[in-house]
């Protein structure tokens, strides 16, 4: 790191909704060169076109720019290789970023949990109900193995300027009459990607190490989060929209985090849902 405190920072994943937010605050302050696999939303700045997969491609791509830290926010929830991007990219950005010597700041999630026993500290041992979760365990195990490690745990990310994935996913789905249910026995702490993007950027310059919860300290179930980002949105249509259980075993349940370490490291605020809606002048 120079005398600036300007760093040279990897980031995977720039066609993900927190890289998308990330980015802009990165570049503004740092040396920054992102990935992407398919989709590249912000065209600018340094990238590179990588599959986190490939493990000579990832290799090559952190040997030639030697990056001071990496923050690996690529990953998916979707798909037949899901588990592969998960494992393999963790394994893969974990061995680059030994061979470099640099940070690394990976992205996990709350339904690393079964959802039986919140509120969850960092010290709680992830036990998923699902692939999705499982993956995402395997592959905090796998960053644990650098020691200069930090593992965001987080859970639903939101923002107001650009509509989150689920958000977009539930507005077009009532539009045209499709059947959309919110889970009033999901629980969980949404995150504003403002804030979460300002947490990632301040532990690329701290020293601490571990795993770290950084979320919004309001919890609200999932059914009370989607109504409020569906109000927010203006998206009217409600006639197919069911609010009620999950009645799945594969789903996790109620995941709240603990943020007293997170409030104890991080200058950075972590507003809960209505805090940051209000603070938009959205009436509630």
């Amino acid at each position: 790191m120079n005398p600036k405190n300007k760093l040279r920072l990897l980031v995977t994943g720039g066609g993900s909704y927190l890289g998308q937010h990330l980015l802009p605050l990165a570049t503004a302050v740092h040396d920054t060169l992102y990935t992407y696999f398919h989709h590249d939303p912000w065209h600018s700045g340094r990238r590179e076109q990588v599959d986190l997969r490939d493990e000579t491609a990832v290799q090559h791509l952190v040997a030639a720019f030697q990056p001071d830290v990496i923050i690996h926010t690529a990953g998916s929830n979707r798909g037949a290789d899901m588990e592969a991007v998960i494992r393999l990219g963790a394994q893969h950005i974990t061995q680059a970023a030994q061979q470099v010597n640099a940070r690394l700041i990976h992205l996990s999630t709350d339904v690393v949990f079964r959802g039986d026993a919140p509120p969850y500290a960092e010290t709680a041992v992830p036990n998923p109900v699902n692939a999705y979760g499982r993956a995402k365990a395997d592959a905090e195990t796998i960053v644990q193995a650098h020691a200069n490690h930090v593992i965001i745990r987080t859970s639903l990310i939101y923002g107001l300027e650009v509509m989150d994935h689920s958000t977009a996913w539930m507005a077009g789905a009532l539009r045209t009459g499709q059947p959309v249910t919110l889970f009033n026995d999901q629980i969980r702490n949404p995150v504003w990607v403002h804030s979460l993007s300002q947490a990632c950027l301040e532990l690329a310059q701290n020293t601490f190490t571990g795993v770290i919860n950084v979320a919004g300290r309001q919890v609200m179930s999932r059914a009370d989060f989607g109504l409020r980002m569906l109000d927010y949105w203006g998206i009217p249509e409600r006639n197919s929209l069911t609010i009620g259980p999950t009645n799945s075993p594969t789903w996790s349940l109620n995941c709240e985090l603990d943020l007293r370490l997170a409030t104890a490291v991080l200058h950075t605020p972590l507003p809960g849902v209505d805090e940051v809606l209000q603070a938009d002048g959205f009436p509630l």
